[in-house]
């Protein structure tokens, strides 16, 4: 999909100079990837073409697959190679987003400039995390963990993913590399950066951290727990924008008591299976579960620290 570069001036800038690349973006991004699907059509090429795109490390040899029996992975070095394809997907939907969505509803609004940064970023993080509740929803249920708290260490540390589990963990891993290079390609202030930065970090840690050590099951309840409330606080934040004050108030209002509910039940979850459920599994170390325990801990300490002092700021 070509995205049409952003009319900053009516001079076009000088070939690969800072503001052409900028400009064009998406367009160059998607030019690269495009190379990775145009190799899929070679035989020559589509071994290693398929190293980006698809999925790898199957736990059910094809050999062994019967009739509608669905694939299951587990984690390895290839899925670097997923990440970035993913993270270069990322780029280009962001940009096509922001160009024929939140670009034309910022014009309607007529905000400020310190408003439109702010506007762009709740804006994304908004649609990505509809998406992101959506379809971990559906893992969820899939997975039998919605009235089934042992299911989440259950056959720990052999946890087999089916495709669509495994493909949510990539496209978040990819999600939250991609908030990296859109620094430079959104412009965005150097005062703004280190708040961006330090959430998406926490972000992408964090999950990389659970997918590598097997914890998924875990990792995805607690995402979708979070991306739920997170939800919620960018409506109230995008309507704060719109300058609808009594909606936004009650909205936040909303945000407020799911923020803690979120940050208690995250901490149940959690204790449950680091502490209580892992107990008798030899195959995990105690330091591996405590220090387990105490990462999703802290971080919910430290959000909740940070609470009285949000309400317009996105939270890690």
């Amino acid at each position: 999909m070509v995205v049409k570069p952003r009319k900053s001036s009516t001079k076009n800038p000088p070939i690969l100079s800072h503001e052409f690349v900028i400009q064009n973006h998406a367009d160059i991004v998607s030019c690269v990837a495009m190379v990775f699907v145009v190799g899929l059509m070679f035989q020559t090429t589509q071994p290693l073409a398929s190293i980006f795109i698809a999925m790898h490390h199957n736990a059910t040899p094809v050999e062994e697959l019967t009739y509608g029996q669905e694939m299951t992975y587990t984690t390895g070095l290839k899925d670097l190679c997923a990440v970035f394809f993913y993270t270069l997907i990322g780029v280009v939907v962001h940009a096509v987003i922001q160009e024929y969505i939140l670009d034309k509803v910022k014009t309607k609004l007529h905000l400020s400039k310190v408003k439109q940064s702010k506007f762009n970023e709740s804006g994304q993080l908004l649609l990505f995390y509809v998406v992101a509740v959506l379809w971990g929803g559906d893992v969820i249920f899939r997975e039998g963990l919605l009235f089934n708290v042992s299911a989440l260490w259950r056959d720990y540390p052999n946890i087999a993913m089916t495709f669509m589990f495994k493909f949510f963990f990539i496209v978040q891993m990819a999600y939250w590399l991609h908030c990296y290079p859109e620094l430079y390609f959104q412009k965005v202030k150097r005062e703004d950066m280190p708040a961006r930065i330090t959430y998406a970090t926490i972000y992408l840690v964090t999950i990389a951290a659970a997918y590598v050590m097997n914890f998924t099951r875990l990792a995805l309840c607690l995402l979708v727990l979070h991306y739920a409330a997170e939800t919620v606080f960018h409506v109230a934040r995008l309507i704060h924008f719109a300058d609808k004050p009594s909606v936004a108030i009650k909205a936040f209002s909303v945000w407020n008591i799911l923020f803690v509910v979120t940050r208690l039940a995250s901490i149940i979850l959690s204790v449950s299976t680091f502490w209580f459920g892992l107990a008798d599994n030899e195959s995990v170390s105690f330091v591996v579960r405590v220090s387990g325990l105490a990462a999703v801990v802290a971080l919910q300490v430290y959000m909740l620290q940070r609470f009285p002092d949000l309400p317009l700021e996105p939270t890690p």
